[in-house]
């Protein structure tokens, strides 16, 4: 969990992108390439593999996307029930066509929207790159309904860009408006939130927080959270 983290190898990105190839032989490759690009690139599945390798329990993934923490997961040998769950019902629906053609064991992904509700959940959970499409009472909203689902010896491992006025922070808010208007996300950042307001109410349940960079090579004001609940003694 270091600025200087780096993204799955090459041919690991390519082999769980093959899961996104399309059924036909011109079909769109729009998730093939992009999974393989993210994968490849970006240093937050190594760290979120690392924040949760202590832990044990079922896994849930709060704004789960394509699924791709799923497939890490499980390339890297992690058999722990996984949930993933997301407000896009067509990623969703591409996320479980990937899954079942990669042979998920143990996977589900659910359409839901997770700042209206989650559901009943005992173990790890995971936030990724959400916070910020959240306006600010809903971002401690979610973050206080994620904590309470975290199991003793559970972890929230959350990555989040956080606002400090830095020129990363700029980078981020440009590419994140890109993304909605492009089309990719399909909401637009609403609030980025400070170390602070993520530290308070993580604190408040009861979790122990570690909060570095997670920059890597890109241009991002990427952080991780790895907030943990104390084993029963």
């Amino acid at each position: 969990m270091s600025t200087d983290a780096l993204p799955l190898a090459k041919e690991q990105a390519r082999r769980i992108a093959d899961a996104f190839l399309p059924a036909q032989r011109f079909g769109n490759r729009r998730d093939y390439y992009y999974s393989r690009g993210k994968l490849g690139s970006d240093p937050l599945y190594p760290g979120v593999l690392a924040a949760l390798a202590p832990a044990h329990g079922a896994l849930l993934d709060i704004g789960c996307g394509l699924g791709l923490l799923a497939h890490v997961l499980r390339q890297a040998g992690h058999r722990q029930p996984y949930l993933g769950v997301d407000i896009d019902a067509d990623k969703i629906a591409r996320a479980q066509r990937a899954g079942t053609r990669a042979a998920l064991a143990d996977a589900r992904f659910d359409c839901l929207d997770a700042s209206a509700a989650l559901p009943a959940h005992h173990g790890s959970v995971a936030l990724l790159d959400v916070l910020q499409y959240l306006p600010a009472h809903a971002q401690t909203g979610l973050l206080q309904a994620a904590a309470a689902r975290v199991a003793p010896g559970g972890r929230l491992v959350i990555r989040t860009t956080l606002a400090d006025n830095s020129g990363r922070d700029r980078t981020t808010r440009i590419t994140d408006m890109l993304a909605h208007l492009v089309g990719w996300m399909g909401t637009r950042p609403r609030h980025y939130p400070d170390a602070a307001s993520v530290r308070a109410p993580l604190e408040a349940a009861g979790l122990h927080l570690q909060m570095r960079p997670l920059y890597g090579n890109t241009p991002f004001n990427n952080w991780l959270v790895s907030a943990e609940r104390p084993a029963l003694a």
